[in-house]
This record gives C-alpha cells, structure tokens and sequence, in this order.
C-alpha cells in the first residue's frame, strides 16, 4: 500500500505518451451524439413538438465546436499542470483503473460546489449562464458550454493534490462531460425511483434548467444527484420547467454573444457604479441580487 501512494514522479519528456493514455473521448463520442441529435431532431419533428429552433440550436453548434478547439489546444497545459502537481505531492497514486471510481465521486462532489458558486457568484455565473440561455430544452443545449470555463478549474484542485494519477483525472473529467450529455432531453421522462435518487438523469436535470421560482438554483450535481439531496438543493421535477434564463437574449445564433454577454452587461453596471463596494457587488455578488437591485433601480426612475 505505501508503494501504490508513492507511486514515481512521472518524466514531462513522457507527456505525449500521457496525452494518448488521456484519449479524447468526447472526440470520438462525437459521432453518437450526433446521431442521436439528428434522431432527437427529426422525433420532433415528426411528432410535432417542434421544441427546436433553428437559430439557436445552430448557435448550441457552433458554441459546442469551439469548445472542442479551444479544450484540443489546451489539453497539453491542463496535462503540464496535471503532472506538475502530480509530482509535487508524495502521495502519489499508480495508474490503475480501479482509482476511477473514488476519483469519479469525489470529482462529481467538486463539481457540485463548482456548478454551486456558479449560480450565486456573477464572475463564475457569467462563465455559466450560456448553458442555461436556451429556450428550448434538447440534446443541443449540452453543445453549450462556456469557452472562457476554465476559471472554475480552481475548484477541481483539490481532486489533483488528492495525488490521483494525471491519466485518471482527465479520463474521469470527460466522463463527466459525456454524462451529462443525454440529460439534456425531454423525451426521457421519469426512471424507476431509486435510478432518480441516485443519478443525474434527465428529469431531474430538467428542473436546473427551469427559470420558474421553484425550480431556480436547483439540482447542481452533474452525475450524482444524492449530492442535491444531502445538501438541501434538491427538488424533483413536478410541473413542466419553463426554459431559459429571466433576461431573454435576443441573438441566439452569435457564439460570440452567447459567450460573452454577461461579461459586456458586467463592464456597463462596474461602469455606473459610483463606489468600489458597488463596482465590487456587480462582479462578484449574487446574480438573484444584482437582478433584484437593477429592477428596484428601474422602478425607483419610474
């Protein structure tokens, strides 16, 4: 036991060989999740849902692709990174495969808090808000995903100082990501109740993406959804959520807007603030609170 958490310093001449070992999943997953969006896309269209629209699902597209390119060029850092702190902790574990499952949970658990602060911190929720900008709700709305998300890499530190193996980390980070892909569905209805208690699936995912007072700021787990429960962020999927963020934005297809947008509304109130502590509010403070204080603003003008 004490060889298997004093496991070898791994060489930065052998980092090609640990960006094969890493593979790129969500790459060769593409072809499915293609497959089952076009399958997903015609079902709504022949059984006349039509819970598609063009211009936003081509903006899901073309956000989910420059993501592919940005995390493709930047996968060599996040491994440069990965092995730096590898080799700084003496507690460094093997590659074995079974070191999966306890760096799974514990990944999902930071990406609970990650997906967490996201919603109550404007600096995090602007890298966020795009997921949740959608109207509709398909398997589109998994495409997006911010290009500027990795600032919330700070939260999944501990998970690389916890000494997981480099190659474990990055497998189980896009397991993460392709999990969540089928969630994003409304042709899923409710599974059996202990798969609901246990997982993420689409259901429960569904009342995250709800705008509805009951349904805001709930269900933040990305696999496990036990964590909701432990946590009292958990709420089951009753009526059907309506989709969307409360600020509705107008240009669906511009990947550019859809990244960048809150960023832009961000500089103009830091701008119109008059003390630090209201410039300070605008940026890091609560977006439920920063939307409250605008509309009391408004009101006042009124």
């Amino acid at each position: 036991m004490s060889n298997f958490f004093g496991a070898s310093p791994i060489s930065y001449e052998n980092i090609k060989e640990l960006e094969q070992q890493s593979g790129d999943l969500i790459v060769y997953a593409i072809p499915l999740m293609a497959f089952f969006t076009g399958l997903e896309i015609w079902y709504s269209w022949y059984s006349e849902k039509r819970n598609y629209n063009t211009k936003e699902s081509l903006g899901s597209l073309f956000v989910g692709l420059g993501n592919v390119a940005i995390n493709l060029v930047l996968k060599v850092a996040f491994i440069y990174g990965a092995v730096y702190i590898y080799n700084l902790v003496p507690w460094r574990m093997e590659l074995n495969w079974w070191t999966l499952f306890p760096c799974l949970i514990i990944y999902d658990f930071c990406s609970y808090w990650a997906h967490r602060v996201s919603h109550f911190n404007r600096f995090f929720w602007a890298t966020h808000v795009i997921h949740h900008s959608a109207d509709n709700y398909n398997l589109t709305v998994s495409f997006r995903l911010s290009w500027v998300q990795h600032f919330k890499i700070l939260f999944f530190l501990p998970v690389a100082f916890l000494g997981f193996h480099p190659v474990i980390f990055f497998i189980v980070n896009q397991i993460s990501v392709l999990f969540q892909f089928w969630q994003h569905t409304e042709y899923i209805g409710k599974l059996p109740r202990f798969i609901e208690a246990i997982f993420v699936t689409p259901s429960n995912h569904r009342v995250h993406h709800g705008s509805d007072e009951k349904y805001i700021d709930k269900n933040f787990a990305a696999i496990f959804i036990f964590w909701d429960m432990l946590l009292g962020t958990y709420q089951p999927e009753e009526e059907k959520p309506t989709y969307g963020i409360t600020h509705k934005i107008d240009h669906k297809l511009n990947p550019l807007h859809l990244n960048f947008h809150e960023y832009d509304s961000m500089y103009k109130d830091v701008k119109t603030a008059k003390t630090f502590k209201e410039k300070w509010f605008y940026v890091f403070g609560s977006p439920g609170k920063i939307d409250k204080l605008k509309k009391q603003a408004v009101q006042t003008k009124e």
